[in-house]
């Protein structure tokens, strides 16, 4: 209930109406089958909208829940490079094809590398890992954090190109579209929900691979 008068109207089409008595501001939003809602309180005279209110919270609805998924799209996946720099190279490919599903989907990716005993020495050799991993997926990704050291292990944090993703993307619909005879827009949205899927399975597997390296490290014997 809207109770100072008068007040400024801004129409439905965001035209200026301005300065008027609340009684008209009401008679005119009920004459086009619209309400009139207050949007600027605070101000004086009160700013106040002739406009759907229904659409408009729908709308509003729509666009908090877009917010929504796109601050979970960018949450931080974690990739275990094993628990030792002695990790097979085959396992780190494995690894890569994993944050590469991360990235797909939007993900930052945060790569860690552990050094096990005395390998804490030849540093060397796991930041050249890290730097060789970067390098590999700088085609869709872009390091946004220098290798950071936390006791025995280091980091590095690789977050999606947009720009490149989306070329990727693109490029993966348009093929999928020729070869399927479907719409390239069709393509584009499966090929999303196939990307979402296998950002899920990727997250199963590097969690598995972490539970196994945290499983190896309690059964090592304690060192004096």
């Amino acid at each position: 209930m809207i109770r100072i008068t008068p007040i400024r109207v801004v129409g439905p089409d965001n035209e200026a109406i301005g300065v008027i008595e609340t009684h008209e501001a009401l008679k005119m939003a009920d004459e086009q089958g619209l309400d009139l809602v207050e949007i600027s309180p605070e101000a004086r005279p009160p700013v106040c909208k002739i406009m759907d209110y229904g659409k408009y919270k729908y709308e509003l609805s729509k666009k908090e829940q877009k917010a929504r998924a796109s601050q979970k799209s960018s949450e931080m996946k974690e990739v275990r490079l094993g628990r030792s720099v002695k990790i097979d190279p085959h396992d780190v490919g494995i690894r890569v094809d994993q944050a590469r599903r991360f990235l797909m989907a939007g993900h930052k990716v945060l790569f860690t590398q552990r050094f096990k005993g005395r390998e804490i020495a030849h540093k060397e050799l796991g930041l050249q890992r890290l730097d060789e991993i970067a390098k590999n997926l700088s085609d869709i990704g872009k390091l946004e954090q220098t290798p950071r050291w936390f006791g025995k292990q280091a980091s590095i944090i690789i977050a999606p190109d947009r720009t490149k993703v989306e070329a990727v993307k693109r490029k993966l619909a348009k093929e999928k579209a020729a070869k399927e005879g479907i719409s390239e827009e069709a393509a584009l949205k499966a090929h999303e929900e196939e990307a979402r899927k296998a950002a899920a399975a990727a997250e199963a597997a590097a969690a598995a691979q972490a539970e196994h390296d945290d499983d190896d490290d309690d059964d090592e014997p304690a060192h004096a």
